[in-house]
């Protein structure tokens, strides 16, 4: 930080874990109700959490004015953690440099995880592992590519974008800042990645689901292009948490793929914040109850 910056103000962070460097954008409440973790996905960074020019649209700025700490991770493979890719080509490998991160820059806080696409599998290890996290919001993820994102998809890899991947990805434009689309969060992937990708909405997604002790929130944008979220296909997913206390799922209107910097992000992270909300007092109650809920858009 500059002496001119605030701890309230979305900065940089570097820490080591186990010799790697991990690469963050923090903003610090004064008094945190708790730390929200969000991870962001496949080809882009922290900085996907903090709208480059469109600070209203900042999850981190939005979390600290509602009094909550945030640390928008670089995920594995990417910010300063790009140049160790033997570092993290196992998910329990990754988990550890997360939870290393995390632990240096807040200590022993409590924790609320968001994970956005890619970040989801990084988020449901984190979860497993750590059933005393409070709660967990998902979106940009689910059980079934659209039929054209399946076919799509199958060509893409960290160095290989096919041709309408953009399109996928941002479409339709009239849903995100005209100086949006792809600026300034554009990044190279992580080599594991097109291995998670083989297994994840078959094998990986479903079997954490199952393992998941913790509230859970899914979202999905009304025009999510990548995966299929209709109603029955967001039931299929809230079914899958047998093991989850209580799961909401529910639909953003006007939205897109990428929830966090379209122009309805200032609306998906009052969501994303109101179920944490929810998260922190069910916890200092001790109890919550078995259900599942449908969210309205």
């Amino acid at each position: 930080m500059t002496p001119t910056t605030s701890k309230t103000d979305p900065h940089p962070r570097v820490v080591m874990v186990d010799g790697v460097p991990m690469s963050a954008l923090v903003a610090e409440s004064p008094d945190p109700r708790a730390v929200v973790v969000a991870l962001h996905g496949g080809a882009t960074t922290s900085a996907y959490f903090d709208c480059p020019g469109h600070p209203e649209l900042s999850l981190l700025r939005t979390a600290v004015a509602q009094g909550y700490s945030v640390i928008a991770l670089d995920r594995p493979g990417y910010g300063a953690s790009a140049a160790y890719p033997d570092a993290m080509a196992r998910p329990e490998q990754r988990a550890a440099l997360a939870f290393g991160a995390i632990e240096r820059i807040a200590g022993a806080a409590d924790l609320f995880l968001l994970g956005h696409s890619m970040g989801c599998e990084l988020a449901l290890h984190l979860a497993v592992q750590r059933p005393e996290v409070l709660g967990l919001s998902l979106a940009g993820t689910g059980r079934r590519y659209h039929p054209g994102a399946q076919q799509l998809l199958k060509d893409a890899s960290p160095l290989h974008r096919p041709r309408g991947l953009r399109e996928l990805l941002w479409e339709p434009a009239r849903l995100y800042p005209s100086d949006m689309i792809g600026a300034g969060l554009s990044a190279g992937g992580a080599a594991y990645e097109g291995d998670v990708v083989k297994t994840w909405s078959r094998q990986d997604f479903p079997a954490l689901a199952g393992q998941t002790r913790i509230p859970v929130q899914f979202l999905a944008g009304e025009f999510e292009n990548v995966w299929e979220s209709d109603p029955e296909a967001l039931t299929a997913i809230a079914g899958m948490f047998t093991a989850s206390p209580r799961v909401l799922t529910g639909e953003l209107s006007d939205s897109g793929h990428n929830l966090s910097v379209g122009l309805t992000a200032g609306t998906y992270h009052r969501k994303v914040l109101s179920f944490a909300d929810e998260c922190v007092a069910d916890s200092a109650r001790g109890a919550v109850n078995t259900e599942v809920e449908v969210e309205a858009g």
